[in-house]
C-alpha cells in the first residue's frame, strides 16, 4: 500500500466518522460519544500525514504512534456506538472494520518503523539490534 492510499483511507475514515457524529442522538450520551469521536476520528489522518513529513525516524515513530492511538480510541467509541444501538447498523455499515483495518496497517507499519530504527541505532553504536 502506498502512502498515499493510506492517507485517502484515514481522511475518508474522518469524514464518515464526521457524518456519524452528525446523526448521534442529542441524549446525553450520544452528545459526550459525539464529542469524543469528533476528537479522536479525525485525528488520525492529519497525524498520518505529520508522520510522512518527520523530520527523523524517531518523529515518524512518534506521530505514527500518536495516529495509532487515535485509531484504537475511535474503534473504541464506534464499538460502544453499535453496542448501545445509538444509530442504526445500516449507519455503521463497514465503519468498525475499516477502523480495524486500518489500526492493523498503521500497527504493523509502527513495528517495521521500529525494527528499522533498531537496525540504524546498532549499525551507528556498532551494537546487535534488540
Amino acid at each position: 500500500m502506498k502512502p498515499d492510499d493510506l492517507s485517502e483511507r484515514l481522511l475518508e475514515l474522518a469524514v464518515r466518522v464526521g457524518k456519524v457524529v452528525d446523526a448521534l442522538p442529542g441524549t446525553r450520551l450520544g452528545k459526550h460519544v459525539a464529542g469524543q469521536l469528533v476528537r479522536s476520528g479525525t485525528s488520525p489522518a492529519p497525524n498520518y500525514e505529520e508522520a510522512c513529513a518527520a523530520e527523523s525516524r524517531r518523529d515518524f515513530i512518534h506521530r505514527l504512534r500518536i495516529s495509532l492511538k487515535e485509531l484504537r480510541e475511535t474503534r473504541c467509541w464506534i464499538r460502544l456506538i453499535v453496542r448501545s444501538e445509538l444509530l442504526p447498523d445500516a449507519r455503521m455499515s463497514g465503519l468498525e472494520q475499516e477502523t480495524d483495518e486500518l489500526c492493523r496497517i498503521l500497527g504493523q507499519s509502527l513495528v517495521t518503523a521500529r525494527r528499522n530504527e533498531d537496525k540504524a541505532v546498532a549499525a551507528r553504536t556498532g551494537r546487535s539490534p534488540k
